[in-house]
């Protein structure tokens, strides 16, 4: 089955993103349909910031090593690791050579403002027609700027769109409604459940940096047991962010 095949409304993906090859390749052995990556995992295993654009070399070459294990491969390549279509068409040209399924494409930025739409438009427009699916991602929620509805509908040329931080419910099944698109939803342990997104018409739920932040919490876990410590909470992303070194 393609990728874009395995985005159906009503019966959503579920896609565990991975931050290295042993994360993936335990995934993909758990029969996981497919495998998306975490910029913040990938960002972290190398020790540089997150969602700065400074992983594209690290971002390529652990695509390389994941698409041999058998099941589609979306990367998360931030907003393009460029401002310019032509770069980031090269990117997904690269990718898709490499045998990528999909990518997710952000219109945030590292001030924590949108990137214009037109500009991101034009973006996701250089993203396309590689035989690569393309995620447009936007950031209002994440953000709290900018109207969601307005981006959805602006990044309709693209193969599917994301909103992580969108939570409830009514809100989700009208963003569904809005768009011809496949809608992605980012999965937070304290929203809604898969059932639930499934029933608002969700087409893909993401894990995002969750399982990272996670087996961070089991590392820490395990050896604060041999103190006779207690298990840690799972750090946020925000906490996550601010231990990595900062943009420059």
């Amino acid at each position: 089955m393609r990728f874009r095949d395995l985005h159906r409304p009503g019966d959503p993906l579920l896609l565990p993103n991975a931050w290295d090859y042993g994360s993936a390749a335990v995934l993909a052995a758990h029969g996981f349909a497919a495998i998306g990556t975490t910029s913040l995992g990938v960002a972290a295993v190398h020790g540089k910031p997150d969602a700065a654009g400074a992983t594209k070399a690290e971002t390529i070459e652990l695509a390389g090593k994941l698409t041999g294990l058998g099941v589609p491969i979306t990367v998360d390549v931030e907003g393009g690791f460029s401002d310019d279509p032509a770069e980031v068409s090269d990117l997904v040209a690269t990718l898709a050579a490499l045998g990528v399924a999909g990518v997710n494409l952000e219109d945030g930025r590292p001030d924590g403002t949108l990137r214009p739409i037109e500009t991101q438009r034009e973006i996701i427009g250089g993203a396309l027609g590689h035989g690569v699916f393309v995620n447009a991602r936007t950031d209002t929620c994440w953000l709290g700027t900018g109207d969601t509805r307005e981006r959805v509908s602006a990044y309709g040329h693209a193969d599917g769109v994301f909103v992580p931080g969108l939570t409830d419910l009514k809100e989700i099944a009208g963003v569904v409604e809005s768009t011809s698109l496949p809608v992605n939803v980012l999965y937070q342990p304290d929203g809604p459940t898969l059932a639930e997104l499934a029933g608002a018409g969700v087409a893909r739920v993401s894990t995002g940096s969750l399982l990272y932040r996670a087996s961070l919490r089991g590392a820490l876990t395990a050896v604060l047991a041999v103190q006779g410590g207690a298990a840690p909470p799972i750090a946020t992303y925000g906490e996550i962010a601010a231990i990595l070194p900062q943009p420059r």
